[in-house]
């Protein structure tokens, strides 16, 4: 299973298990509902950032160097996307027929409902990626050195030309 096919799967039951207790809970407090909905909101947000934190931790752990990193961005916004798709259809599923559950139409939920839910993991967990290598990389005593001979990227370094020269002796005029 791929990577942000798993991520997407897990935020899409938790974003269904949010609308269902945030249901429930408003139902029972509803002076409380604003309250009752941002923290629900800041608890599957940090949900999120834990595990982008696990994930940037671990890739910059197992590649010291920034340039050979997996790319996290694109496996959480899928994943975040996913997550916005499927929770939205199966809240609304669930919500033609459990009356509690605050739903939208079909169209709104699989449209602005998913957008929120995207970018709600998706920042959360970039957040959580970026802290998760930032950690891993001030403990380590210098930067990577590139081995000798090592010129897979010389069509892509900007400085190979300046480095050229200054191995070079200078002339005399």
């Amino acid at each position: 299973m791929s990577k942000w096919l798993l991520r997407g799967l897990v935020f899409a039951a938790l974003m269904v298990i949010v609308r269902l207790l945030q249901g429930a809970m408003i139902n029972a407090w509803e002076t409380k509902a604003g309250l009752i909905s941002a923290i629900l909101v800041a608890l599957f947000a940090l949900v999120a950032l834990a595990w982008g934190y696990v994930d940037g931790r671990s890739d910059a752990r197992r590649n010291p160097d920034p340039e050979r990193r997996d790319d996290l961005a694109m496996a959480w916004l899928l994943a975040g996307l996913f997550a916005g798709v499927v929770s939205g259809l199966v809240a609304w599923l669930i919500g033609m027929f459990y009356q509690n559950l605050y739903v939208e139409g079909l169209i709104n939920e699989v449209t602005t409902f998913a957008a929120f839910t995207a970018l709600l993991v998706f920042l959360s967990a970039i957040i959580g990626v970026a802290l998760g290598h930032w950690l891993v990389d001030r403990k380590r005593p210098d930067e990577p050195r590139r081995r000798e001979g090592d010129d897979d990227r010389a069509d892509t370094d900007v400085f190979a030309a300046v480095r050229e020269d200054q191995t070079q002796p200078v002339e005399n005029r």
